[in-house]
């Protein structure tokens, strides 16, 4: 494994942390969560207009740059350090890896190039609390069922030759402005229970969707309903279960990859602040900073932080490369967003009593740490499913 960055991936990390400094700063970040999208659709045509960072990891028969999941997740490290509200993860992360492993060479064609080019946005629509599950992040997805839930999750039957859906979706990454949902729905009564995926129009007749309060303002979130439309299924007919839920579990590892990723940028960032804050801060005549208890401190934050971005770049690289991964993706991003939550913890506590303040940017990156552990772990969890996946336990026992 060459560690060393390529001259192509140094300068999509250089390119776009200029173009994010210059438009993603504080009063822009907190302008675009306002917003009703969540987003500011300005800065991400920016982003596919001058980098071409949602067709990144596209190939570029379909419009795409080319790239591998290397290069998104160093992309991501970056929009992570300003915790850019953008639908990349949504749109490029989630959803149009699966339509290039699962659509049709039609279904391809005629979404691929759209997505890549950042005119149109798509969600991963999963019933339930359930996201982390059908990745296979936290426990293996054999028993996932979109049909589960409390509200009975989505379902899907067929009528006149179309497929009807009708359900609801509590939360979706920009399920409320996304163009384009790929739905998961239970199909097949009971006796023959599978989950497929759907593609759906935002706008379809019988979608009402609401954006919801979340942890994370940065991470958007909307409520879908469906009520009796029309999907189209992704993928050949017939193809069924045995195709999706293999693609959400190679899904999951990428995912967590590039998630690692991004908390890492971000943890770097509030550790940066917070030594140039402690810098300046006096207390008894002296910087806070030179203080040996807070040096500690920070020391400690930033072995962590330096650790995470090992792991997150071992696992991006090998998601890149096709290697055999064990899971790593999901042992990176737990070492990711404990090295954020941490980071996040210590700039709140070291900024003393502003650090506590809604105007202060540090609890954003608090939130972002706790709202991404809610959506994609906890940390314990996936811990677990690395070590089961591994064997590490198999007969009672640590295998060496």
């Amino acid at each position: 494994m060459d560690t060393r960055l390529t001259p192509e991936q140094d300068e999509i990390r250089r390119t776009l942390r200029e173009l994010l400094h210059k438009r993603c700063g504080s009063p822009e970040l907190r302008s675009a969560v306002d917003s009703p999208a969540g987003h500011d659709p300005l800065l991400w045509s920016a982003l596919a207009d001058r980098l071409g960072l949602p067709g990144l990891a596209l190939p570029e028969r379909y419009g795409g740059v080319g790239c591998s999941v290397t290069e998104l997740a160093l992309a991501c490290e970056e929009t992570g350090r300003v915790l850019a509200p953008s639908p990349l993860l949504a749109t490029s992360v989630l959803t149009a890896p699966l339509i290039l492993a699962l659509g049709t060479q039609a279904q391809r064609a005629g979404l691929l190039p759209r997505l890549a080019a950042g005119t149109f946005t798509a969600a991963l629509a999963v019933p339930g609390p359930t996201l982390t599950t059908a990745l296979a992040l936290t426990c293996g997805n054999e028993g996932f069922s979109a049909g589960g839930g409390r509200a009975g999750g989505v379902q899907a039957r067929r009528s006149d030759g179309d497929w009807r859906l009708y359900g609801q979706v509590d939360q979706v990454l920009d399920g409320h402005s996304a163009g384009l949902l790929l739905v998961a729905a239970h199909t097949g009564g009971f006796a023959r229970s599978r989950t497929l995926l759907f593609l759906v129009a935002g706008d379809a007749p019988g979608v009402v969707r609401a954006r919801q309060t979340a942890l994370d303002a940065t991470r958007p979130q909307g409520r879908v309903q469906l009520r009796d439309v029309r999907g189209e299924l992704l993928g050949e007919e017939g193809a069924g279960e045995a195709a999706v839920l293999p693609a959400l579990a190679a899904l999951g590892d990428q995912v967590a990859a590039v998630l690692a990723c991004e908390a890492v940028g971000a943890a770097e960032r509030v550790l940066e602040r917070t030594v140039e804050y402690v810098g300046q801060r006096e207390q008894f005549g002296r910087p806070v900073g030179s203080f040996q208890a807070v040096k500690h401190r920070l020391a400690d934050v930033y072995v962590g932080v330096q650790a995470a971005r090992s792991a997150a770049y071992c696992s991006a690289w090998a998601c890149g490369a096709g290697a055999r991964t064990e899971r790593s993706g999901g042992l990176a991003l737990a070492q990711a967003l404990e090295a954020l939550r941490c980071a996040a913890a210590e700039g709140i506590q070291l900024h003393g009593g502003i650090g506590f303040t809604w105007e202060h940017d540090a609890q954003l990156y608090f939130k972002r740490a706790a709202g991404d552990e809610l959506l994609f772990g906890p940390v314990h969890r996936l811990r677990d499913r690395a070590a089961e996946a591994t064997g590490l336990f198999e007969g009672g026992a640590v295998t060496v």
